[in-house]
């Protein structure tokens, strides 16, 4: 017997075993009705009438739909009001500018954009058939009426396109089947030890790579959703206290963001110790951070290692029973690799010293572009684009990135884009974006400019204008010239090594 994998098969456990029990709090404060705490059977029920709603627009089976959301509600039940039927979601981070999110809609072609409220005004000026905000609810579901069923499901159908910053100046759109977010969410799942007495607190923004799987896999799982809209550090903890939060996925940005709220905490013990396991991704933090995670925090660390294009779940770190016996900051050491394979995936390195991979989550392609796809996935491997080593115990060390990709507070961000925004300055006549190493965000974005009469805060002015705000380089540092090769390569090696000098890789 054959029987497709779809999205829709974890919230169709969660409705059919734990119908009554609370499903997800909804953020109290947001511009939109907070939805309060919803069931299972009233989220399912939600998703229904979003499906329902689709229908009567005639969106048809592959057909996109956009939304532009902080963490919600009204999110999560997009993830499956929307694929479940066979349509397309196309999750979009909310800080981009108009510019860049109108260039998602359109190459996207979706033809429903759903927004947050407080990105009302960039919904407006989106050119599509249809266009709702989140918490109109009268025109987002349509209650009473039974979605037409998807009659084919197909799990190689294409289940959601996140895009995502590279190499090049627009970013690509990662086409994920049900496959992949199926076999990634429980695997993820399995690995972390995900079950029905788990709380998940939502630290890291749905919207990026579909929140890793953690809502399918909590969701199957019966597990309670807490929706965080703004990251904030003693926000963090009180929800830990006030939820029984048992589970939390997050940037070291965020991490150090709870770390430093533990020295104002003064609301009785640290909340979560010894029941909270926060999983870490995005760039390998510093042994000292996580180090302070099991000391200060209580927490149990978990570090993965993946991209957007691989679902994400490449590898996984989690304190093995062999180490039980050693101090934390042994522990933190070993902790402090990207990790080991997760069961079904495959990782090598080619003769550059390449991260290679090859598993059922990896991509299916990017939209339209066929010919990033074939580079990508040359030989059958997934190209990742960054170097690293396997060291003597099969645990992957990230050395370097290949790709011209700044990782700042978990967030990708092409040094190519901010080049494009820094040299569009009529007083540029040269630069080079790079990353530097930032206690706080990982890699600052670090523009070093040839350019005349011109100040730092007028170049950073002039980038917010065309950027999103986290892409906008947060130091300018001026140069007479930039270093080239003799064909006239710009050498951002020879740029970075007065920065990174003392660490012993070249990402943070």
């Amino acid at each position: 017997m054959y029987y497709p994998l779809t999205v829709a098969d974890f919230l169709d456990r969660a409705e059919h075993v734990y119908p009554d029990r609370v499903a997800v709090v909804d953020e109290p404060d947001q511009p939109a009705p907070s939805l309060g705490s919803l069931s299972y059977r009233q989220l399912a029920v939600n998703a229904r009438a979003q499906a329902a709603r689709l229908d009567e627009l005639g969106v048809p089976v592959g057909g996109r739909v956009a939304v532009i959301s902080h963490n919600s509600a009204r999110l999560l039940t997009s993830f499956f009001g929307v694929s479940a039927w066979g349509r397309i979601l196309v999750p979009i981070n909310f800080r981009l500018s108009q510019p860049e999110i109108a260039y998602i809609v359109s190459h996207s072609g979706a033809e429903v954009v759903f927004a947050d409220p407080a990105c009302k005004d960039i919904l407006d000026s989106l050119d599509v058939p249809h266009k709702f905000l989140l918490g109109d609810d009268d025109a987002l579901y349509r209650y009473g009426v039974d979605p037409r069923p998807w009659d084919a499901p197909d799990e190689a159908a294409t289940a959601t396109i996140n895009y995502t910053s590279g190499t090049t100046a627009r970013p690509k759109g990662v086409q994920l089947t049900h496959r992949n977010l199926w076999l990634n969410a429980t695997t993820f799942a399995l690995h972390t030890g995900v079950s029905d007495r788990d709380v998940l607190l939502h630290t890291l923004p749905m919207f990026h790579a579909n929140g890793w799987g953690m809502p399918f896999g909590v969701t199957g799982m019966g597990g309670r959703h807490i929706v965080l809209r703004q990251v904030d550090g003693t926000e963090i903890l009180r929800r830990v206290r006030d939820h029984g939060v048992t589970l939390m996925c997050a940037a070291p940005a965020v991490i150090n963001a709870a770390l430093d709220a533990v020295a104002g905490w003064d609301d009785g013990a640290v909340p979560g110790r010894d029941t909270v396991r926060i999983v870490a991704a995005g760039a390998p933090p510093p042994t000292r951070t996580i180090e302070r995670v099991l000391d200060e925090l209580g927490w149990e660390f978990i570090q993965i290692y993946g991209l957007t294009e691989t679902s994400p779940l490449i590898t996984i770190n989690r304190q093995r029973e062999e180490w039980d016996g050693f101090d934390s900051h042994e522990r933190a050491r070993r902790l402090g690799r990207a990790g080991v394979p997760a069961l079904g995936v495959r990782v090598s390195l080619d003769v550059d010293g390449e991260i290679l991979t090859a598993s059922n989550h990896n991509l299916e392609g990017y939209w339209e572009q066929p010919e990033a796809t074939a580079e990508a996935q040359a030989g059958n491997w997934f190209h990742t684009g960054d170097g690293g080593v396997i060291d003597d115990e099969g645990y992957v060390v990230i050395s370097d990135r290949k790709k011209d990709v700044i990782i700042s507070g978990g967030e990708n961000v092409s040094s190519i884009e901010v080049e494009d925004a820094l040299t569009s300055h009529p007083a540029v006549r040269e630069v080079a974006v790079i990353g530097i190493p930032d206690e706080k965000w990982g890699e600052l974005v670090t523009g070093l400019v040839v350019a005349d009469g011109v100040t730092a805060d007028e170049l950073i002015a002039h980038c917010r204008t065309v950027l999103a705000g986290y892409k906008c380089p947060k130091r300018i540092e001026f140069m007479q010239t930039l270093p080239r090769t003799a064909t006239g390569k710009l050498q951002k090696f020879k740029l970075r090594e007065p920065f990174w000098a003392g660490h012993g890789r070249q990402i943070n």
